[in-house]
């Protein structure tokens, strides 16, 4: 029996694909997906076995590149090998990430600070390597991996929520910045999903009592937890991502799961209550003679 798995070509133009965090979860259930609707992609992580076996099965149209998005040399050598591999990215997926639990106070400096630089610096990075091929061609598609939590934050999980608002907050000025130029951004807002990740979460710091109703809880559901507590399933998540890049309609965020849906809406409706709260009160802190507001 053959070893190559036949793709599956959709009637679009296939493109080529840099997807970062691709050995494990969404990042490898996208590319196993692009590739098999005959799509060109380069995986990227720090871990190749993974990737280097589902690369094996399409030998025409997938590359693997080792790639730790902290890594400035390595960051530069994924997309040059990208462009030597295939030609111009039409599509970058930052999905590369790393998680730590444990209250504001518990948490380490040097793993909160690991969230930041792979959630949201590695990411910024790499976009900033490819928009000036995008640029130069007025198209491609920039793809960031948030989370509900990048939404709607959790007691325990504040530095990586926080990594995860502020690459909210970069993709929502680079939808703007780059609109006009032919280049579409958007983020994806995943529940929870059958990914592995308890596996790669780790408590940091030492628990403090205090904080045992709310931190300590969610340190002990989540040492607790099993996959099948996961509703998400990712080959659904990335068929989902991929239809929205080849297909687009133009979505800014892309919410995906029952959980997300829930968590989201409950935080937007929190926000929408103190937002009709404010109608009594936000103009009162103005000048008295304020004209219209620059922005």
């Amino acid at each position: 029996m053959p070893t190559h798995t036949p793709a599956l070509v959709d009637s679009a133009e296939p493109l080529t694909w840099l997807v970062t965090g691709a050995s494990s979860g969404i990042g490898h259930a996208l590319a196993e997906h692009a590739l098999t609707h005959g799509h060109r992609v380069v995986l990227a992580a720090r871990s190749t076995r993974a990737m280097d076996a589902l690369a094996a099965r399409f030998p025409g149209s997938a590359r693997v590149v080792v790639l730790d998005v902290t890594s400035s040399a390595q960051r530069s050598a994924a997309v040059q090998h990208t462009l030597s591999q295939f030609g111009p990215i039409d599509v970058l997926v930052n999905n590369a990430a790393v998680d730590f639990i444990g209250a504001i106070e518990e948490q380490r400096e040097p793993d909160y600070r690991a969230q930041f630089e792979v959630n949201l610096f590695g990411a910024v990075d790499m976009i900033r390597l490819v928009l000036p091929g995008m640029r130069a061609r007025r198209a491609g598609t920039l793809v960031n991996i948030s989370s509900m939590d990048g939404i709607a934050s959790l007691p325990a999980n504040g530095f990586y929520s926080a990594s995860k608002f502020a690459l909210e907050g970069v993709t929502e000025a680079l939808q703007q910045e780059l609109a006009p130029l032919g280049i579409r951004a958007f983020s994806v807002q995943p529940g929870s999903v059958r990914t592995g990740i308890e596996a790669r979460t780790h408590a940091s710091g030492n628990a403090i009592a205090d904080y045992a109703a709310t931190s300590g809880r969610f340190r002990e559901q989540v040492a607790a937890v099993t996959p099948e507590m996961f509703p998400g399933d990712p080959a659904r998540v990335a068929a989902a991502i991929h239809d929205e890049i080849v297909a687009p309609t133009g979505r800014r965020w892309l919410v995906l799961g029952s959980d997300a849906l829930r968590r989201i809406g409950a935080k937007v409706a929190a926000l929408q209550q103190d937002l009709d709260a404010a109608v009594l009160t936000a103009s009162r802190t103005d000048f008295p003679d304020a004209g219209t507001a620059v922005l």
